[in-house]
C-alpha cells in the first residue's frame, strides 16, 4: 500500500510537472547562407536578429550562423536545404532558383522598386495574404526583403545606354540577366561570392550588385567605374528571403513559435531592408575615397533605359501566364501594395 501511495504521488508530481518541463524545452537552430561573415547581411542583420531572438526566448532558443555555405553545399541548393532539413534556416536570394518562385519574381521587375523598405512590406505582405500558402508552401518564411538600387559596376564605365554594347556582365536572378541581356550586355547568371574570381579570370568584365555589398567581395579593387540612375525607381532590385524547414517550425512549442513569429515578418523585413539601404552609404564612400569614376544617369537618359527594357516586363507577364497567373494584375497589385506602405 505504501508503495502505491508513493507511486501514485510520484505520478501525479511529474503530471503537475509536466508542463513545465516543456515549457522549459530548449531548440537549437542551424542558421546557414553564402555570405562571408563580415557582409552587412550576417553580420547587422541575421545575427543580431538571431541574439534578439534568443534573448526574447530567455535563451531557450539557441540560433547557430553557419556563414560562407559552410554546411556544404552552393547558394542554389539553399532553399532546397531548407526544405529538406539539411539547415534549419537559410538565408538565400529567391532567384538562385530561377523560375520555382515566379510570383515573386514581380518585385524584381525594372524600374519596380522605389523605396526598399516599402517594397520589402509589400513583399512580406504578399508573402502572408499569397506566397506562403503558394510557392513558398515548402517552408516557412520568416522574413522577405529587397536590397537598395542596384548599380553597375564596371572595368570601363557606362555613361549612356549603348555602353552596355560589349559588356559582359554578372547577374543575379534569371529576370535581372534578361533584362541585361535587353539592355545590350552578355549576362553571365553567378551568385554573389563568385563576382572577385571571375573578374579577375576575365569572365566577365562587371557585375551589378547595390554598394552595400561591394565591401565584402572588395570591388572596387576590381573596378573603377560605377553607374547609378537618377529619379525614383531604382533599375532593379533582388528578392531576398530567411526561411526555416517547416517540420522544424511546427515542431516548437507554442510560447517559442510565438516568440519567432514576433521577431520576424513584417518586422524583419523592414529592418533588413533599412540596414542593406544604410549600408550603402560606406560602400559608396569606399569607391569615393579610392577616386573611382562614378556616373549618375540623368532622368531623360534614364528614360531611355526604362523603354528598352519594357520587352523583359511583356516576356514575364508571358511566361507567368502559361502558369495560369496574371501577370498584369500581378504588378499592378505589388504596385498598389508598394505604395500603401509608403513607396
Amino acid at each position: 500500500m505504501k508503495h502505491t501511495l508513493l507511486g501514485a504521488a510520484f505520478f501525479a508530481a511529474a503530471t503537475a510537472l509536466s508542463p513545465l518541463m516543456a515549457q522549459a524545452q530548449e531548440v537549437t537552430l542551424r542558421l546557414h547562407q553564402f555570405l562571408p561573415p563580415p557582409a552587412t547581411v550576417p553580420k547587422m542583420i541575421l545575427k543580431p536578429w538571431g541574439a534578439q531572438v534568443e534573448e526574447a526566448s530567455g535563451g531557450r532558443i539557441k540560433i547557430e550562423h553557419f556563414d560562407a555555405m559552410s554546411l556544404g553545399g552552393t547558394p542554389p541548393g539553399l532553399m532546397d536545404q531548407a526544405a529538406d532539413g539539411v539547415a534549419d534556416m537559410v538565408m538565400t536570394v529567391v532567384g538562385y532558383t530561377p523560375g520555382r518562385f515566379p510570383k515573386t519574381e514581380v518585385f524584381e521587375l525594372p524600374f519596380m522598386m522605389t523605396d526598399p523598405v516599402a517594397t520589402s512590406k509589400a513583399f512580406m505582405e504578399l508573402v502572408e495574404t499569397d506566397l506562403q500558402e503558394g510557392e513558398y508552401k515548402d517552408v516557412k518564411v520568416l522574413g522577405a526583403w529587397v536590397h537598395g538600387p542596384g548599380v553597375i559596376h564596371t572595368e570601363s564605365g557606362v555613361s549612356k545606354l549603348e555602353d552596355m554594347e560589349g559588356q559582359t556582365l554578372r547577374g543575379p536572378t534569371r529576370i535581372i540577366t534578361d533584362m541585361l541581356k535587353e539592355l545590350g550586355a552578355t549576362p553571365v547568371g553567378l551568385p554573389l561570392p563568385a563576382i572577385p574570381e571571375a573578374l579577375s579570370k576575365g569572365v566577365i568584365s562587371g557585375t551589378v550588385i547595390p554598394w552595400e555589398v561591394t565591401p565584402a567581395v572588395k570591388l572596387t579593387d576590381l573596378v573603377e567605374h560605377h553607374t547609378e540612375f537618377s529619379g525614383k525607381e531604382a533599375l532593379y532590385t533582388a528578392t531576398i528571403v530567411l526561411v526555416m524547414n517547416r517540420d522544424k517550425y511546427n515542431a516548437l512549442p507554442d510560447d517559442l513559435k510565438a516568440i519567432l513569429d514576433a521577431e520576424s515578418g513584417q518586422k524583419l523585413s523592414a529592418f533588413a531592408a533599412k540596414v542593406m539601404l544604410e549600408r550603402d552609404a560606406p560602400g559608396r564612400e569606399i569607391a569615393e575615397d579610392k577616386g573611382n569614376e562614378i556616373v549618375v544617369l540623368d532622368e531623360a537618359e534614364v528614360a531611355r533605359w526604362k523603354e528598352k527594357a519594357q520587352p523583359v516586363i511583356a516576356r514575364w507577364i508571358d511566361e507567368v501566364g502559361s502558369k495560369g497567373i496574371d501577370g498584369e494584375a500581378l504588378i499592378e497589385q505589388a504596385k498598389a501594395l508598394i505604395a500603401k506602405h509608403g513607396g
